[in-house]
């Protein structure tokens, strides 16, 4: 073969390659590509619900030492605990609940306590950074409420039944919630808290009220 015809095929291997290349079906752009699997907010209120769905309440933990920590850091501590089962059990409704009025109502807890646990992240932050924890259950309040939940009831419930049963551990824990809330009022030292524990006093026990009365129309 001589050079000029190498040349010319090694021209014309060149070009078919092209061609095969150029045959593949473009990446259409204007349509949403597959992107990796990644955490999202819903996949940790998930697993936070199946913690919380499995856990024994009864049998929970102060933090060592908690009862020796300022007030209003225990006060921080506990009762983000405290709202954040209320928000797992919300979310729980959201997809059991029978009536309407009910769903609704877990999205009001949900959107509500969430924004109060962000806004008491904010505070330890500012006023308590590196501390310990000082989730104390013997907190006035505390330990009754938790001790009324039972979330694995749930499981086996729907229809009205869940309704009634969330109704009661719900009822409990926003008593529990506003016991904890009026001995803030009495021995936090920052106003932020016991303007906190005002508003928490004021819905809770409006939902209380409520809830007692969805009880008595449901229940016949």
């Amino acid at each position: 073969m001589s050079k000029k015809s190498f040349l010319l095929f090694i021209i014309l291997l060149t070009l078919f390659f092209a061609a095969c290349q150029s045959s593949t079906t473009p990446v259409d752009s204007t349509k949403p590509q597959p992107t990796p699997d990644v955490p999202t907010k819903s996949d940790s209120t998930n697993q936070d619900m199946a913690n919380y769905s499995q856990m024994n309440h009864s049998e929970m933990k102060s933090a060592p030492n908690a009862a020796k920590e300022p007030f209003d850091l225990q006060f921080l501590d506990t009762m983000s605990e405290h709202h954040k089962s209320a928000v797992v059990m919300a979310n729980i409704a959201l997809t059991k609940a029978n009536n309407a009025e009910l769903k609704t109502f877990a999205q009001k807890i949900i959107g509500d306590q969430s924004e109060e646990i962000t806004q008491m992240k904010q505070w330890r932050d500012q006023w308590f950074a590196g501390k310990p924890s000082a989730l104390n259950l013997k907190m006035s309040g505390m330990a009754d409420s938790m001790k009324g939940m039972n979330m694995k009831s749930f499981d086996s419930l729907n229809g009205n039944k869940f309704d009634l049963e969330f109704i009661k551990q719900m009822t409990a824990h926003h008593k529990g919630a506003v016991i904890m809330a009026k001995e803030a009022l009495d021995k936090a030292e920052h106003a932020e808290i016991k303007s906190l524990a005002q508003g928490i006093i004021a819905a809770q026990e409006a939902e209380i009220g409520q809830m007692q009365a969805w009880q008595t129309a449901w229940s016949n």
